[in-house]
């Protein structure tokens, strides 16, 4: 693994500007060339032209996964390190995040210093606890769909079929936050 060091490029992908806004400040004070997106779409564009070296990504960009944005990372160059960001923390997820090629996944919101240390770990973290509770309903199904999905490639109308479920119901569900366990 290599050591994170200044003047890398960082990528930073969260649909919340105020959040990457300070993200960017925070990491360009420590001397990293930075750029930030908002979305899958401008997240596409940036990898292939910025090629980052790092690569901080949220999990939920607006309707999209973010988890689709770590293959397309982890396609244009294998040896990018990625961090992944989410409000909405779970097991499935995290391991989903780990098998993509994020070396570490972290809740939000994490500050400059906690990214930089996630970074650093040669390993993702492997013992994390599970929750006293387990997951509710609501959000085992938002899991499952999330990771749907994914397996359909960010697909709405795909993953819609496979869910066999309208695809605006889908859409409607997707636009929601899940629920907070």
């Amino acid at each position: 693994m290599k050591k994170v060091t200044d003047k890398q490029r960082l990528l930073i992908i969260d649909d919340d500007e105020v959040y990457c806004d300070v993200l960017q400040e925070a990491f360009e004070k420590r001397g990293f060339v930075t750029k930030v997106a908002h979305d899958a779409e401008q997240s596409k564009k940036l990898i292939e032209k910025f090629q980052p070296e790092l690569a901080v990504v949220d999990l939920r960009l607006e309707q999209e996964s973010g988890l689709h944005i770590i293959k397309l990372l982890k396609e244009s160059d294998e040896s990018t390190q990625v961090v992944m960001l989410t409000g909405y923390a779970s097991i499935a997820t995290a391991v989903e995040a780990v098998k993509l090629g994020a070396i570490q996944y972290l809740t939000k919101p994490a500050n400059a210093d906690e990214i930089l240390a996630a970074f650093a770990q040669p390993n993702p973290d492997v013992e994390t606890t599970l929750a006293e509770r387990p997951l509710s309903v609501k959000r085992l199904q938002w899991e499952h769909m999330q990771k749907v999905l994914l397996e359909c490639d960010g697909n709405i109308s795909e993953t819609a079929r496979q869910l066999n479920m309208h695809r605006r119901t889908l859409q409607r569900m997707l636009a929601k936050r899940p629920v907070r366990d």
